[in-house]
């Protein structure tokens, strides 16, 4: 664990436009101060007065920690006391490698590049070479599909417009696209209709004719004292009687 100082921040300089930082800071052990600058050109921290730099052999891996190629220590020599400080070296002093790791890492990203990304390079040459073999062509025939497309969109559009008027339907209603499985269920949608739509007439009718058979034994017997109106529904319930032909819309014959 390592000991939390309260220093004295400064700019002191500038590394192009990073800024470099002194931090002046009071043992905790002794009255002795040290002070600590940024280095943003190396990416590491510089003991400048009242400390130096301690460098000593520590394995993180033997206390439970992860690979850590270097330790800079700070120590105050007043106090003689050290504050370790184990940082990632970034001078490039890096620890022995293992030979067999390094082996069997070079070999699996020279498999990964035969077998993943030149394969990919050479098939994205090829679509590269295709495309561009003769931009003319190509492009001919992509105008020449989108003028037809055009005018497919535009011959649909008229026709949706002319049914949306037939029917008066709403200008923003999207009609589905015509095909053989949406015909199919609309003609099969209309044959459920009629067939609800012919019981509800016979039952309807069948009600007509029961109250309309009194009416009009009545109506031949006493037409000349009854009511006017009396007569007229008579009458249309009479008309009601006859046949309704019901024929489908357009399209679903």
């Amino acid at each position: 664990m390592g000991v939390r100082y309260n220093a004295e921040k400064k700019k002191v300089g500038s590394y192009y436009s990073t800024p470099i930082y002194s931090f002046r800071c009071k043992c905790h052990l002794c009255d002795g101060w040290f002070e600590i600058q940024t280095d943003p050109k190396n990416t590491r921290y510089v003991v400048v007065s009242g400390a130096r730099q301690k460098d000593e052999e520590w394995n993180p891996e033997e206390n439970g920690g992860f690979a850590i190629h270097g330790t800079r220590d700070t120590f105050c020599p007043p106090c003689r006391v050290s504050e370790a400080r184990a940082i990632v070296d970034t001078d490039g002093n890096a620890g022995p490698a293992d030979p067999l790791a390094a082996l069997e890492k070079s070999t699996t990203a020279q498999d990964h590049v035969n077998k993943v990304q030149i394969p990919r390079l050479e098939s994205l040459q090829e679509v590269s070479d295709r495309y561009n073999s003769d931009p003319y062509a190509l492009s001919s025939l992509v105008r020449k599909r989108f003028r037809a497309e055009k005018k497919i969109d535009a011959a649909k559009r008229a026709a949706d417009d002319q049914l949306k008027g037939r029917y008066g339907l709403p200008e923003t209603l999207q009609l589905a696209a015509e095909d053989d499985e949406s015909k199919n269920a609309a003609r099969e949608q209309w044959e459920r209709g009629r067939r609800e739509h012919e019981v509800r007439t016979s039952i309807r009718r069948a009600r007509l004719q029961s109250s309309a058979v009194p009416l009009s034994l009545s109506s031949t017997s006493s037409s000349q004292g009854r009511d006017p109106l009396a007569l007229l529904k008579a009458r249309v319930l009479s008309n009601t009687l006859q046949s309704r032909t019901f024929k489908p819309p357009d399209g679903l014959k």
